[in-house]
This record gives structure tokens, sequence and C-alpha cells, in this order.
């Protein structure tokens, strides 16, 4: 069981409305289905979906366990950049699911790390050692606990914000800053549920930026650092100051360079080892794909 607890902000709303908007994980259509059965109340009192509760009250949530997805091994490629008996350090290729969720069951990162090494379970039946996950169409470095006590300290470190976590994006248009620093609160968005948005009351976010390379005014090759880790943050943060990701099918413009996905790459990871507090520092090149595309901007923006 989830237990998850809120309290009602001072400009109040229905009661499904409220939930949704402060828990990006569950859609508005779930938060009501949670109402019905009794599994939110509001100061220990059960309330139809369009209650609107008084400000300062206390949303309870009572999330259930969900069914468990049988994981299944699967001998597919994996790229892996460090091992020991503790963690395990991985480079996902862009197009690859981190974790299996309904109606994606297989062929993720996680069938594949269960295929080369037995994981305890932890974390839940579908995320073992998965402490944090990267996009789908976004590559790059990921770390996976192998253990109970690393998966403790990761994600300690996560929350602590001492790890560090750098990507390399190229971008729409010409960013002239050269760098700075993105604070701005993520949540769902009020006009589409699938999606991330910057929004008045939602979670904390912070990204940080640096410029590396100029191409005309067209594109722009940055450097982005994660102080915080929010669903779909790099992306969201950069369409918010109105450069978004080249490629990314959900943010970015529909004419766009083709990739198979957004160019954006996990390059940097960096964490201390769970039981001996060494500073681990682990690097990836860009996909064949993102170097390819760099070399042709350089070719085409030096004429």
């Amino acid at each position: 069981m989830d237990h998850r607890e809120m309290k009602v902000p001072a400009q109040t709303d229905r009661l499904d409305k409220l939930v949704a908007a402060e828990f990006s994980d569950l859609s508005r259509s779930r938060v009501q289905q949670l109402i019905a059965t009794g599994a939110i109340t509001v100061s220990e009192q059960s309330h139809k979906a369009n209650y609107q509760p008084k400000p300062g009250a206390t949303i309870s949530i009572e999330i259930p366990t969900p069914e468990p997805i049988d994981v299944q091994p699967e001998p597919l490629p994996l790229a892996i950049v460090y091992e020991d008996d503790q963690v395990l350090v991985v480079d996902k290729p862009q197009g690859m699911v981190v974790h299996p969720a309904p109606g994606h069951p297989n062929h993720t990162l996680v069938n594949a790390i269960l295929y080369h090494t037995k994981l305890p379970g932890i974390n839940g039946g579908i995320r073992p050692g998965i402490v944090h996950r990267i996009d789908k169409d976004t590559s790059g470095l990921l770390m996976v606990a192998k253990t109970k006590q690393a998966q403790e300290s990761l994600s300690q470190q996560l929350q602590a914000k001492t790890n560090r976590r750098k990507y390399l994006a190229l971008v729409h248009g010409n960013l002239k800053q050269p760098k700075g620093t993105i604070d701005a609160p993520l949540g769902r968005s009020h006009t589409d549920r699938k999606k991330q948005a910057v929004v008045t009351g939602g979670r904390p976010a912070v990204t940080h930026f640096r410029v590396l390379e100029h191409f005309g005014s067209d594109y722009t090759l940055i450097e982005c650092q994660l102080e915080t880790g929010r669903t779909h943050q790099i992306r969201v943060h950069l369409q918010f100051i109105q450069h978004p990701v080249v490629g990314d099918p959900v943010y970015g413009p529909r004419k766009t360079i083709s990739g198979h996905g957004q160019f954006l790459h996990a390059c940097e990871l960096g964490f201390k080892h769970p039981v001996t507090g060494e500073e681990l520092d682990f690097t990836s090149p860009v996909p064949p794909i993102f170097k390819k595309t760099l070399t042709t901007l350089r070719m085409r923006y030096q004429q």
C-alpha cells in the first residue's frame, strides 16, 4: 500500500483536480477511481470527486499495491560501463524503455539486466534496482542498485542532490545566454494530462545549463546539469524557455531533424559508492546518430 498525504492549498478546487495536480503519476481518471472506492479521504471523511475541500484540510491517499508484472530475463544487448557486487552502471540506448509497465511488459532495460545478473526484490517487482530512470528516447548513463544497501544509499544521494548528472542536448534556436539556471516548478499539464508542464504550485525543479556550441541561429548544443530529477524535466524546462530539444516528439516542433527521438544524452554520471564511499564518475560519448548530426551541422554552418 502506498500512503500519501497533501494539504489543500489556499486556492482550492475539486477534490479530483487537486490530487491529480499534486501527484503527476496519478491521472485524473485514476484519482476518480480511488475516490469512488474510498481510498482518498479529506480529514478522514470520504467525499465525491466534485467535493471542494477547505484550504488547509488534509487529503489522505491510499494507493493499493498493483498486481505484479511477471518480469522475465531477456538476452538483450547491455552496454555495461561499470559493475561490482553493489552497483551497476549501464549505457542505455535510445529507444529502450527502462522498466516494464502495463502494455509494455518486456524488451526493457530491466529485462536485460535480469538476464545479466540476479537482483534482489527491491523497489517493487517491475523496477528491481532502478533508483532513477531516463526517458525511452533519451540515451545514456543509468545507475542500478544490486543490493538493498546500495538502493538506499543511491536513493538518499538523489534526494540530497549530491550525485552528478549531466546531459548533452541539441536545442532549437540561438540560445544567447552562455549559461543559466531554469528554476520552475513542474506538474501535470492542465491542458494535456499526458504531458508535464511548468505550473504554479508544482514540484520544485531546477536545471542548470551551459552553451557549448552555436549552429547559426537555428540550433544550439548545450550541457544541462540536473539539481532535481522530475519527469521530463530537461525537456519541459527547455520548452519553457522556448528552446525545445531537437527531435522531441512531445514538447518540440513537428518540423525538426530526424533522429528517432530527441537529441538528449545522459553523458556524465557521478555518485559515492554505497559501501566504500569512493567517488565514482563515468562518461558516455554521444550515440552515432547524435555525433553524425553534429558533424553535419558543423559542416553546414562553417560555410
